[in-house]
């Protein structure tokens, strides 16, 4: 994942107060994490008010995500132990968001088809998330196009909650996220069947 992208910047700027202070990298993921289980908990409500709640701590979450990193590579603190909690509070998050959208869209017209669609949405989401780590374990990065990575479109979560559009945006990840996961399921394929050397 790129950190020259547009947010990654924005997070740069935001941590520098942060680098001579006890605050560490591990805080602001552990912060991710509480503050994108809690998005989830207000998706999984069903009612309005609480899908524009989650929308925002979704947003936050999502910047605390850049934030991490970022503060870990300005103050010289990267581990390996770091990433990996890092990734799996940024699966963890995404994952439970999608399930939890499914959740209390289900409690309205959409019924069951929701939690359906909430369902597959999360287990292609977290396919993805695995996938991608073997990916970039394999020197095969997936990489961002102008100023912005391929998770940033996630960021449309909090816009969707406002918005009224949960729907919609089920739909898409329930469509999407499969498909996607297809795609990446092809390129990975191909870097396995790459000679080596």
């Amino acid at each position: 994942m790129s950190s020259t992208t547009w947010v990654h910047r924005a997070a740069r700027i935001a941590i520098r107060p942060l680098v001579t202070t006890g605050i560490t990298p591990n805080h602001i993921t552990t912060l991710r994490l509480a503050t994108g289980l809690a998005a989830a908990a207000a998706f999984a409500v069903g009612e309005r008010t609480w899908e524009i709640v989650g929308g925002v701590l979704f947003v936050v979450s999502a910047f605390l995500d850049r934030a991490d990193g970022e503060l870990a590579r300005v103050s010289g603190r990267t581990s390996s132990l770091g990433h990996r909690y890092d990734v799996a509070s940024d699966a963890t998050c995404t994952t439970v968001t999608f399930a939890a959208i499914g959740i209390g869209l289900s409690k309205g017209a959409l019924g069951g088809s929701a939690l359906l669609m909430g369902i597959v949405a999360a287990i292609a989401v977290a396919a993805l998330f695995w996938l991608t780590q073997r990916l970039e374990n394999a020197g095969e990065p997936i990489g961002g196009i102008d100023g912005f990575d391929l998770d940033d479109v996630l960021f449309i979560v909090g816009p969707a909650a406002w918005f009224g559009g949960l729907k919609l945006l089920l739909y898409a990840a329930a469509a999407a996220a499969p498909l996607c996961l297809v795609l990446l399921l092809l390129r990975y394929r191909k870097t396995l069947a790459r000679p080596v050397g």
